[in-house]
């Protein structure tokens, strides 16, 4: 199986450099496989090869021009969602976001708009990415609030207040969640630390200790049994006498 995977990603491996949708083409069609168990392999490997490959390309594009590194960040985006890799795909399309707002900040026709800046933070915040939606959220408010400087804040404002808060409760959604994550973790820490605790205390007492005292335990019982049972024969010989 693993020769049969190195064989299928090869000729996607071969022709990633060119970052083109013929490499994307390539890629969708290297995904389709008989059997599950096939498909699910071919993408572990593909997610594997492509997270690596994706770091590797973003570090030695840092100093080029915004163009190039939005193509390239783009590109990912796409092969990251064919893949099946959710959390890497937000990721290069955040980094997407933030540099298509650097490139058109004072261009309000090609700048991202709210709503994208909102569909990207829920998507953040429904697959669990919530320190993220965070962001997102925050940048989908800055954006809305450009928009209405922009439109000189006319319109509906009772609209607009809406939008302001559905995005606001969302936000707060997702910080609430980072909080819960937080405590979650911190309890789970707190009793993996009282389990081991525990153990090293019934530890501190080998296995010899242990059958000493249950010896004593045991002689203590006899005895106290025998006592009784000397104290019943003296009354029986005391009440038998005339």
């Amino acid at each position: 199986m693993p020769e049969v995977i190195a064989e299928t990603t090869s000729l996607f491996r071969s022709q990633i450099e060119d970052g083109s949708d013929v490499s994307l083409q390539i890629l969708e069609s290297v995904l389709v496989a008989k059997d599950v168990r096939a498909l699910l392999e071919i993408r572990s490997s593909l997610q594997e090869f492509l997270r690596l490959h994706a770091k590797s390309v973003m570090d030695r594009i840092a100093a080029k021009t915004v163009d190039e590194k939005l193509n390239v960040a783009e590109f990912f985006v796409k092969a990251f969602a064919l893949v099946g890799d959710v959390e890497s795909c937000l990721a290069l399309k955040y980094e997407a976001l933030v540099l298509r707002e650097t490139k058109y900040y004072n261009n309000n026709g090609f700048r991202v708009s709210y709503q994208e800046w909102y569909n990207f933070a829920k998507n953040s915040l429904y697959n669990g990415y919530y320190a993220i939606a965070v962001k997102g959220f925050d940048n989908a408010l800055s954006c809305f609030q450009s928009e209405l400087n922009a439109d000189g804040n006319t319109g509906d404002y009772f609209l607009k207040d809406n939008i302001v808060d559905k995005i606001r409760k969302l936000k707060d959604e997702a910080s609430a969640m980072i909080s819960s994550s937080s405590v979650q973790a911190l309890t789970s820490k707190y009793l993996k630390r009282k389990a081991t605790e525990c153990e090293q205390r019934c530890s501190v007492f080998p296995t010899n200790s242990q059958q000493a005292a249950s010896s004593m335990f045991r002689l203590g019982i006899n005895k106290r049994n025998e006592r009784k049972l000397y104290q019943s024969q003296r009354k029986k010989q005391q009440t038998s006498v005339p």
